[in-house]
């Protein structure tokens, strides 16, 4: 079982995949898809669609685990992740997986055991959980190392 955990964004959107083999998640990749500021929203949705095809491409994750989406004081900004996320809902529909989304409450709390962990406690846990020689960064790659992390706790599923 091959899970992509995604966290949206606007200028960079993380992305992680873990397999599990032998009931021991191991990580297989992780990084961003880089969305320059200067694109117009129709690319920007266009560049992290084709990013996440070519990952599943690569990789035939069969799940997706998506971080929802925080709302802060600026609209327009949730407005614009809000459409990122479409697009890396509707991308994950196409090739196959099966979708859920969690929010920053419940991954945080599935890696730390606490939910209001600040991110270096995060990334910190994500370094003991699969024994990497370095910290997952930047910190939205490392967000979706733990989202897709936070999916295979949550399912409980026979993988495990």
């Amino acid at each position: 079982m091959v899970v992509l955990g995604i966290d949206p964004g606007v200028v960079s959107t993380g992305y992680g995949l873990l397999s599990v083999a032998g009931g021991q998640p191991q990580v297989l990749d992780y990084g961003v898809i880089t969305l320059e500021s200067k694109l117009d929203l129709p690319s920007r949705l266009q560049r992290v669609y084709q990013g996440l095809a070519e990952i599943c491409g690569q990789h035939h994750p069969q799940a997706m685990s998506i971080e929802d989406l925080f709302y802060n004081k600026n609209v327009r900004t949730a407005m614009t992740v809000g459409h990122v996320r479409g697009a890396i809902i509707l991308a994950g529909m196409h090739h196959g997986l099966t979708v859920h989304t969690y929010t920053p409450l419940q991954i945080k709390q599935a890696v730390t055991g606490y939910g209001r962990a600040e991110k270096e406690q995060l990334q910190r846990m994500l370094k003991l959980i699969f024994k990497l020689s370095v910290i997952p960064e930047p910190d939205h790659a490392a967000d979706a190392l733990a989202a897709a992390y936070c999916h295979l706790n949550y399912a409980r599923a026979p993988y495990l």
